[in-house]
């Protein structure tokens, strides 16, 4: 009988044959240790992401008890809100991220890019996480929100214990909500000084934009910051750190992308689906209703397994295969309906130049497989070391 535990390290290193073996013979799953259900077909995780009336956002995307709470919007923002509220919170923050001002940022991303290259480049070595796929998302990001240089390695470290979990931890570990502490102290001081001297980001905006003639809250503003360091830091580290990996691993897809440059864009598109960084994200269930047969009643916790859904053989044929030429406009790595990935253009951008360069200026990589550290996150996937030569 096929059990599914996203605490479980052993699930962190490899959860794909059990999410194989759940759309085979579990596809509504119940874990009554935990106290959860879990959709892993595509289909089920798809309307899942659509159907707001029925599972809600506001107790946040994750399963700790100390998280998943009715004041999950004042960590996760409108990843802690359902509709209306979640559109009008959405629809505000999204003016730093329209597609013309996503497309000028690309010759900043690249310049970035560069920069951290530069520092290690004549070493013949690094780890790609720490030095690089780390740095280039928290750079991008904090240029965004105005974070000066340097306080982003901190943000960055508290960032990493934010999502960390520990083996047979069940709950957010003390050094996380300690980390989360830190973070929202530092954004509550960044707020106040940009009421002071207000400058050209995104958080000066926000300071100023209003909803039906009022203000955002002090809490609001904050609360969107932290899920940018979070939410938008964190996956594109991943994803980054992910792609190399599974190129190294299959080294025709490799050759391919070393001799045509254009597949790049392939290449970050085939690892969202292959590996996504997020794997998972919890709903309540808000009303009564039934699925599969079963019936579902309000304050029930219902887990939408994305990495799962992206390798239903259904809909992606050879799905355990990584391939780059394979069509993947169906993959629900960025989510679906109201809760698309507002960063989905950044986070693509940011990964196409960043393996453009790592193509042009560390073409032969070689992973030290011997010293790779993975991410241990109930949500999160991807490495926390990736040490390499070139």
């Amino acid at each position: 009988m096929v059990e599914y535990n996203p605490f479980s390290y052993e699930i962190h290193e490899d959860p794909y044959p059990t999410y194989r073996a759940l759309r085979e013979t579990a596809p509504l799953y119940r874990n009554d240790e935990i106290g959860f259900w879990a959709l892993s077909r595509y289909d089920d995780v798809r309307a899942g992401f659509k159907n707001s009336e029925q599972l809600s956002n506001a107790w946040g995307v994750s399963l700790e008890p100390t998280a998943h709470t009715p004041d999950a919007r004042r960590m996760m923002s409108f990843l802690g809100m359902d509709p209306p509220e979640h559109d009008i919170m959405r629809a505000l923050v999204s003016r730093g991220f329209t597609p013309r001002r996503v497309a000028s940022m690309e010759p900043r991303i690249r310049e970035i890019a560069t920069g951290h290259i530069d520092r290690f480049i004549d070493s013949g070595s690094c780890d790609f996480i720490k030095d690089y796929a780390g740095k280039l998302p928290m750079d991008v990001i904090s240029e965004m929100i105005g974070v000066p240089e340097a306080d982003r390695d901190g943000l960055r470290a508290n960032a990493d214990r934010v999502v960390h979990r520990e083996e047979g931890v069940f709950d957010v570990p003390e050094a996380a909500s300690e980390a989360a502490m830190r973070i929202a102290v530092y954004f509550d001081e960044h707020i106040a000084a940009k009421r002071e001297k207000p400058g050209d980001d995104l958080t000066s905006a926000l300071l100023v934009a209003e909803v039906d003639g009022k203000k955002l809250a002090h809490d609001d503003i904050l609360a969107f910051l932290f899920l940018m360091i979070i939410a938008g830091n964190e996956t594109t580290t991943k994803l980054l750190g992910n792609a190399v990996y599974w190129a190294e691993r299959n080294p025709e897809q490799r050759r391919m992308i070393l001799e045509d440059r254009s597949l790049v864009a392939r290449w970050v598109e085939e690892t969202l689906r292959y590996d996504n960084s997020t794997q998972m994200l919890a709903r309540r269930v808000c009303t009564d209703f039934e699925l599969h047969g079963q019936p579902f009643t309000v304050g029930d916790r219902v887990v939408l397994l994305v990495g799962s859904a992206n390798r239903d053989e259904g809909v992606f044929p050879a799905p355990e295969t990584f391939d780059i030429m394979r069509d993947t406009t169906e993959m629900l790595s960025f989510g679906y309906a109201t809760h698309f990935c507002l960063g989905a253009s950044l986070a693509r951008l940011e990964g196409v130049v960043a393996l453009q360069e790592v193509l042009d200026r560390l073409p032969n990589f070689e992973i030290d497989h011997a010293a790779i550290e993975r991410v241990h996150s109930i949500n999160v996937r991807g490495f926390a070391a990736l040490p390499m030569t070139f």
